[in-house]
């Protein structure tokens, strides 16, 4: 067995994993005790090469960490787990899994529908990267599935779908889309990555392909970059295995380890997550120096009645446009103190920032471009009175 062929180990979970609960299933699925030590947690496997037993005789199906490590290996059965998919794959960014799905299921001339609001980064891919190797794409509002339906070509091969989007915190009816993937024989792509599994499972509604970026609610301590994708459908799980393996940007085992540290919690931070943001929502609500909230979780909110029914809670993200124009949302930004100023998400501390500047600025003078009064936030696992007073104050 050689590197080319691209032979991997097969996943180890077992046919129960539809009894068992999720908070169960993220501490044990594909974690078994070592069977060595019985270590309960999966060790770093900080290797490149592994001994073999004869030429092609392999231990356990591993010979070169590109093509599989113990400790990635027990992330993707995780993952797979907790998404309901057949297989799971970890990369080292969220950005280096969206790249591979692509080159895997695209050709030149192909097609591509994504969100009108889509993260700054993957519009950058698609209208950077991908374009210049001929793939078309088009923007449509995704929560609209007669606006999806009205971008269709007849090279059409993918769908994508960000649901709650960023940063505009959009809502799309995940089983109405992948209704018009499948009549037009288009793969429906879902970047989970607001939700994470705990609160949405793309795959149980229709989605061929689940993306996220483990940087951010999975590993949820701002301590990793990563990314993966799960799918239901064997053949194309080995599809993307040859190319994440001929590729090679995968996720490295002390990377995958702290993404499954992370993914012990996930259930209990997203509760809080969830419950936080609900309340900061309500304070910007009543706040005179706030224009618009995004937030799935209010009831005036377009998509609040499709966000309830197809996810557990609304999340921990957060936007809203401030009175006075840019300066004064960037203004708001530069006076949170308990709110860090950073361009990620998902963690435990609460983050704001200013996407029209930040982690949007790539769709500027685009289609997709944001309003330049809107500020994003992570809202955390803090105490939220805490948080509701630091946002008091920097509106104030």
């Amino acid at each position: 067995m050689t590197d080319q062929q691209n032979q991997q180990p097969a996943p180890r979970h077992g046919d129960d994993r539809g009894a068992r609960s999720f908070e169960t299933l993220a501490i044990h699925a594909g974690q078994e005790a070592d069977p060595l030590t019985g270590a309960v947690v999966p060790p770093i496997y900080q290797v490149s090469t592994y001994k073999q037993d004869g030429v092609g005789g392999l231990r356990g199906g591993y010979e070169y960490s590109r093509s599989a490590n113990p400790t990635r290996t027990a992330l993707e059965e995780n993952l797979a787990a907790l998404e309901g998919g057949r297989r799971g794959l970890a990369f080292a960014s969220g950005l280096a899994a969206e790249d591979c799905l692509l080159r895997t299921l695209l050709v030149p001339g192909d097609h591509v529908v994504i969100p009108d609001d889509a993260y700054g980064g993957t519009f950058r891919l698609f209208s950077k990267v991908a374009e210049r190797w001929g793939v078309e794409w088009s923007v449509a509002d995704t929560s609209d599935p007669a606006a999806v339906r009205a971008e269709l070509r007849p090279r059409t091969k993918v769908i994508w779908v960000e649901t709650p989007s960023n940063p505009l915190l959009g809502i799309t009816d995940i089983a109405a889309v992948a209704d018009v993937a499948r009549s037009a024989g288009a793969r429906l792509v879902v970047d989970n990555t607001f939700a994470s599994p705990y609160l949405q499972q793309p795959l149980a509604l229709g989605a061929d392909v689940v993306v996220h970026s483990t940087t951010k609610y999975m590993g949820g301590h701002s301590d990793v970059v990563g990314g993966a994708l799960v799918v239901s459908d064997p053949d194309l799980g080995d599809e993307l295995a040859f190319h994440q393996n001929a590729m090679g940007a995968v996720a490295g085992p002390f990377d995958s380890w702290l993404v499954l540290r992370g993914i012990k919690t996930l259930a209990v931070r997203m509760d809080r997550h969830s419950a936080n943001a609900t309340r900061v929502a309500e304070l910007l609500v009543a706040h005179p120096k706030v224009t618009e909230v995004y937030y799935p979780g209010l009831p005036g909110h377009a998509g609040h009645e499709v966000a309830a029914k197809q996810m557990r809670a609304f999340g921990g993200m957060v936007s809203f446009r401030v009175a006075g124009g840019e300066q004064a949302a960037v203004d708001v930004c530069d006076r949170a103190r308990l709110f860090t100023l950073g361009e990620s998400l998902g963690g435990v501390e609460s983050l704001i920032e200013h996407p029209g500047r930040m982690t949007h600025a790539s769709t500027a003078g685009s289609a997709l471009e944001v309003p330049a009064d809107l500020v994003r936030l992570s809202v955390g696992i803090e105490a939220v009175d805490d948080l509701l007073a630091d946002l008091s104050q920097a509106l104030a």
